[in-house]
């Protein structure tokens, strides 16, 4: 079974567990699907090294959830998980998707409608049932239906932030094959996309390699759950997480051709393509050609000339770009939005790098909802790498987490206090000892009126401030823009995080004049975050790209209630690459000393 597959179920288990009224199992079940599907290992394979001790040391996972994640990967259905599949037997991780729908209302639905799953809840809404349960009404049916479209609008893709660790174990597995020089994982997935609707694997044999045999193994991975077609070159399958794969292997000569083909996009291809035309050579998935003349004698002893296709780059990506007079273009920019002209003129940005992050600026601990302690996730980001952290719970407004009032708020900056004083980490043989530095923040509330749920006074204590939008998410476009300018105008908010309030595939961002935002976040001096937690991924990319040429800083983060949450400021970082973000851009990629001087 893959992790995802695992978390999957661990899911249900907490939606399932909530149904019946169960108490604190939903949140010790949520804990552990996030550990799962955040690990970069395979958990089959940690439980075939250690047994149950491994899974032990998977994030959120207790003996019992351990004890049950070994009983799936035996083949069985742990009996917890069938009696209640059994008792409300509905397509809970569909259903669980539509915005609006939670545990209690898919009980409900259930057992007054029979309704198993999406499409039986499309018909009853457009039938005019649903208004008819008690405590429902005519508004849910709407919002019902709403979220039903929206849900259908995501065409079969999948947040990529969520697959990516199965991803990057495929691509590992096939580099493990014997007959295999390299392999990569190209397309959507390279470019790093929000949301991808397939996989394309690329592989170079070694010299003395059959391609049948790469084939072979490939099929034979445990969790190919269906074989398209199987060829010498290309293999097509459906994985058990539902996406397609493609394996194609390609000579070494052709390598680099192969793979920017593959990549994308489809318009960047184009644009290439048009440029080898315009010398008079083609471009396509094999190489980068130029026609020759190469003299021939017929039986007369006269000279002929025969037109044939010379190879002149291909075997690399830099070579085909290299050929075309181009810097070589980072695989997040390549959308044909103006980055093949700036290639030319020279003057592509230096991107951020993957390891340039050296803090976190909103960090959820179990203060409120997040799942670990501040130490703990403190912790746990310095074994990441980072040097500091914010702690940015949330604020009471937002009762269903338990947020933070003013009280709350100086007792746990307190507690802060205590940490920072004792907090040494050995994180690194070149570093022996190193100080992480623990900021004090908070996740405030933008109340309708654009009003904040913590005072002042209190706000102007904080390290960081992050001010969002929880609530009222259907105002208009210029109520929806004044209410977050006066937030922004606050003296004492320094970050605005996730913006637009949007979460991929089931809830649509609020309506907000982004110039606007952008105009007054340069005035004001507030930062706009790009929230890598994979399925908000906000600010979008096309907004960054604004917010870099407008001088606006931003800054990544991993919105983490875990602590294997982390990792996703890998996302976060892709989508700021995706925007030409550079380091100098992003102010938690600058020591903590000159990020907090330029707060405000």
């Amino acid at each position: 079974m893959t992790n995802g597959e695992i978390a999957k179920i661990m899911r249900e288990m907490a939606i399932l567990y909530e149904m019946d009224g169960v108490l604190f199992k939903p949140r010790a079940y949520e804990r552990a699907a996030f550990g799962v599907e955040s690990l970069s290992t395979d958990v089959s394979e940690m439980y075939k090294k250690d047994g149950e001790k491994a899974l032990l040391q998977i994030p959120g996972v207790g003996k019992g959830i351990a004890f049950h994640i070994a009983t799936i990967l035996k083949g069985r259905s742990f009996p917890e998980y069938a009696k209640l599949k059994k008792k409300i037997p509905v397509d809970i991780s569909a259903l669980s998707s539509i915005e609006g729908v939670g545990p209690k209302m898919i009980k409900t639905l259930y057992e007054k409608l029979k309704i198993r799953n999406v499409a039986d809840l499309e018909k009853a809404a457009k039938a005019g049932k649903i208004r008819k349960i008690p405590y429902f009404g005519e508004k849910s049916e709407e919002k019902i239906l709403k979220g039903i479209e929206f849900f259908k609008k995501s065409g079969g893709r999948r947040v990529l932030g969520h697959v990516l660790p199965e991803i990057k174990n495929m691509e590992k597995m096939i580099l493990s094959f014997p007959e295999v020089e390299t392999a990569i994982v190209a397309g959507s997935a390279r470019r790093k996309k929000e949301t991808i609707g397939d996989i394309d694997i690329l592989a170079i044999p070694k010299a003395t390699s059959k391609f049948e045999a790469i084939m072979d193994k490939f099929i034979a991975l445990p969790f190919i759950e269906h074989i398209f077609s199987k060829g010498k070159t290309k293999t097509m399958v459906k994985l058990k997480n539902g996406l397609d794969a493609d394996l194609r292997v390609v000579p070494k000569e052709s390598y680099g051709a192969a793979l920017n083909y593959f990549t994308g996009s489809k318009d960047h291809n184009i644009a290439l393509r048009e440029l080898a035309i315009k010398r008079g050579w083609k471009l396509n998935e094999y190489g980068l050609f130029k026609m020759q003349k190469s003299k021939t004698k017929n039986q007369n002893d006269k000279q002929k000339f025969k037109i044939k296709e010379v190879q002149i780059a291909g075997e690399t990506e830099e070579s085909i770009y290299e050929a075309l007079d181009l810097r070589y273009i980072e695989p997040e920019m390549r959308e044909n939005t103006g980055e093949i002209e700036v290639s030319r003129q020279n003057n592509l940005p230096k991107l951020i790098g993957y390891g340039d992050l050296k803090g976190d600026l909103q960090v959820q601990t179990d203060w409120t909802d997040g799942e670990d302690s501040i130490e703990a996730m403190a912790k746990a980001a310095a074994e990441y790498g980072l040097e500091y952290i914010a702690i940015t719970d949330h604020t009471k407004a937002l009762a269903m987490t338990g947020g933070s009032d003013e009280k709350k708020l100086m007792k746990q900056m307190a507690e802060i206090d205590k940490l920072n004083s004792k907090f040494e980490i050995r994180n690194s043989k070149q570093i022996p000892k190193s100080k992480f530095k623990i900021l004090k923040g908070a996740e405030v509330n933008i109340m309708k009126d654009g009003s904040l749920d913590i005072d002042d006074k209190t706000l102007a204590i904080l390290d960081v401030v992050g001010a969002a939008v929880h609530s009222h998410f259907t105002l208009t476009r210029e109520e929806q823009t004044k209410r977050v300018i006066r937030a922004m105008e606050n003296p004492n908010v320094d970050i605005i995080f996730h913006l637009t309030g949007r979460v991929i595939d089931k809830r649509a961002p609020i309506e907000l004049d982004i110039d606007e935002i952008i105009k007054t976040a340069k005035r004001t001096g507030t930062v706009l975050e790009i929230d890598a937690y994979p399925d908000r991924s906000d600010i979008k990319d096309e907004y960054i790209k604004k917010c870099v040429l407008s001088g606006v800083k931003m800054s990544i983060d991993s919105d983490a209630h875990s602590k294997a949450h982390f990792s996703f400021l890998e996302m976060g970082i892709a989508q700021a690459r995706r925007g030409w973000a550079r380091r100098e851009d992003i102010i938690n990629a600058w020591p903590v000393e000159k990020m907090l001087k330029m707060l405000k």
